[in-house]
């Protein structure tokens, strides 16, 4: 029988949004230049990408990742969900611009709704279920000072958006997003555990978390141990995950990725 997560969904945090286990990464179908991956890889074309989608459906899974930063990533989506808004929930990104192979950040009021709104049309929804702050590092800052928060919580009333946190890179961040937000995109993998503190918060506050770099960019290896299931046991033994987000283009590794998660949990359980 075919390993799926169509029986594992969960609900993120304490809301009412329903995620799969895993979630597609889609920074792959939109950008090529500045993105740490070990190898090399070609963007997909339209009936690639398309494949890629059924089969994560078909598989499944329900959340997908994207962001104005990856490049076309957004604008590919709109047209090859067509049809299935019903069939996914959506996380896309403000802050973070990325033109001429260059990063830069903008997390003014002004530009926060300018993107959730050019989001909006590129995906061609009426609404974005996440809306994550794209963090340069800076999160309390960003936080703070920006008024980006401020931004999403309008977005939010006014139905343009289901929910809003923060993709960080501190646990001080995190610890504040999750107080005034959502949810929280965490690292966290066999290489790098140091957020765990913000998983501990979520689990008390029953908020969400997303985990980014679930296999370290691709990076991780052990010797004589499958390293996708030695970083799903970890992932999801800790009960505040909502969902760890796996870039893959590859047909053949999405498929292992479904089954080792499906196995884990069901070893959890």
């Amino acid at each position: 029988m075919k390993q799926s997560l169509h029986n594992l969904h969960r609900p993120l945090g304490s809301s009412e949004i329903l995620v799969s286990p895993l979630g597609l990464g889609t920074v792959k179908l939109g950008r090529d230049q500045g993105v740490k991956y070990p190898n090399g890889f070609t963007i997909p074309d339209d009936a690639a990408a398309r494949s890629l989608l059924a089969q994560a459906r078909d598989l499944g899974i329900n959340l997908i990742d994207t962001a104005p930063a990856y490049g076309t990533s957004e604008t590919r989506l709109g047209p090859l969900l067509r049809g299935q808004r019903q069939d996914w929930v959506i996380v896309s990104k403000v802050g973070e611009e990325f033109d001429n192979g260059q990063s830069h950040f903008d997390f003014t009021p002004a530009h926060t709704r300018l993107s959730v709104e050019r989001s909006l049309k590129r995906l061609e929804t009426d609404f974005i279920d996440l809306v994550l702050v794209h963090s340069d590092g800076n999160d309390v800052a960003i936080l703070r000072d920006s008024g980006v928060y401020e931004t999403l919580a309008e977005l939010k009333r006014e139905g343009k958006i289901r929910g809003f946190g923060l993709s960080g890179k501190t646990v001080e961040g995190g610890l504040l997003a999750l107080a005034q937000g959502d949810c929280a995109m965490v690292t966290y993998n066999l290489n790098e555990q140091g957020e765990l503190p913000v998983l501990d918060a979520a689990q008390q506050l029953g908020k969400g978390i997303l985990i980014k770099k679930a296999l370290a960019s691709g990076h991780v290896c052990l010797d004589g141990v499958d390293p996708v299931r030695a970083s799903f046991e970890l992932i999801f033994a800790h009960p505040a995950t909502s969902s760890a987000i796996i870039g893959t283009i590859n047909p053949v590794h999405l498929a292992h990725n479904v089954a080792t998660a499906a196995a884990v949990l069901q070893d959890i359980a």
